[in-house]
């Protein structure tokens, strides 16, 4: 089931609309997926800083302190915003490696759900409605982001295990559908440096395009060579810092629709999550279609 949102925003004037928009979008799936829901959204950044969104995998945690803390240890300021359970730390970009290895080894109830100079991700246990409420999400603008509503069929509800997953900077994936061969995937991608941290084959297909990013890959490219090597029925939009990318499997039994004007270009499982957006009347509505890969960047 599941239930998948994206926009990609052309018009600079559409940004600040960004989070309401994309909760509009989603709350329209939430009898798809109403046991968690997740967003990724790209917003503004800062020069010579990343965010890295965090969470706490038993749901009790002082950020603030956590911060104040961290940068007294690492001796760089650390700047934090706070979202209902989540809490965003912008770091300075070269001490990126050294905030990761401090949490692994003084606050091991953290995650990491996002790095990257753009992305922020917000995903929760819940009716996707009160996820994005608590979260707040429409008051956040951006240029670009993903949604997803999700009815658990393969792995434990949780925090960590709701989409979307990012396994690389400014990168981020949203699933909807199944992956036969994910452990042997996953096999591979530990091979690679890429450790998932869940049981949700999501996650390995977010780690399959981070690795094909890694070489060198553009992402076009990359969603074509998953066709071949991702075994399953799914269908994935992909965010990057800069990009947007759709595909489906070469049978496309998962329902997908999509259109375009010259100020957006909008995903959704379903034709009414669309229908709330300006100018839709006169969009470009198209069904993409089976193992083509559609994708648009800043």
């Amino acid at each position: 089931m599941c239930g998948i949102a994206g926009l990609f925003i052309k018009s600079s004037r559409l940004r600040p609309e960004l989070g309401a928009l994309l909760s509009d979008m989603t709350s329209a799936l939430c009898s798809r997926g109403p046991d968690s829901a997740g967003f990724a959204l790209y917003t503004t950044s800062e020069p010579g800083r990343v965010k890295l969104t965090l969470t706490s995998v038993n749901g009790r945690r002082d950020f603030q302190t956590l911060g104040e803390i961290l940068s007294r240890s690492l001796g760089a300021p650390i700047l934090t915003t706070h979202r209902y359970t989540h809490s965003v730390f912008t770091v300075p970009e070269e001490e990126v490696a050294q905030c990761r290895a401090w949490i692994v080894e003084n606050a091991q109830d953290i995650r990491v759900l996002s790095e990257g100079s753009n992305l922020e991700i917000y995903k929760e246990v819940g009716y996707p409605d009160d996820v994005a409420r608590k979260f707040d999400i429409r008051s956040i603008s951006g240029t670009h982001g993903i949604a997803h509503t999700r009815m658990a069929t393969e792995s434990a509800v949780t925090t960590t295990g709701a989409h979307p997953f990012s396994t690389g900077p400014d990168q981020c994936l949203v699933h909807n559908g199944s992956l036969s061969n994910h452990a042997s995937l996953r096999r591979e991608l530990r091979q690679d440096g890429i450790v998932p941290e869940t049981e949700n084959d999501t996650e390995v297909a977010a780690g399959y395009i981070t690795r094909e990013l890694r070489r060198g890959r553009a992402l076009g490219d990359a969603l074509k060579s998953s066709v071949n090597d991702l075994d399953g029925f799914f269908t994935f939009v992909v965010g990057t810092k800069n990009g947007f990318g759709v595909l489906r499997d070469p049978i496309a039994c998962k329902p997908a629709v999509m259109a375009e004007t010259d100020d957006y270009v909008a995903f959704a499982s379903e034709y009414r999550s669309l229908t709330g957006l300006p100018g839709v009347a006169n969009a470009r509505v198209f069904e993409p279609k089976p193992a083509t890969p559609y994708f648009w960047e800043h």
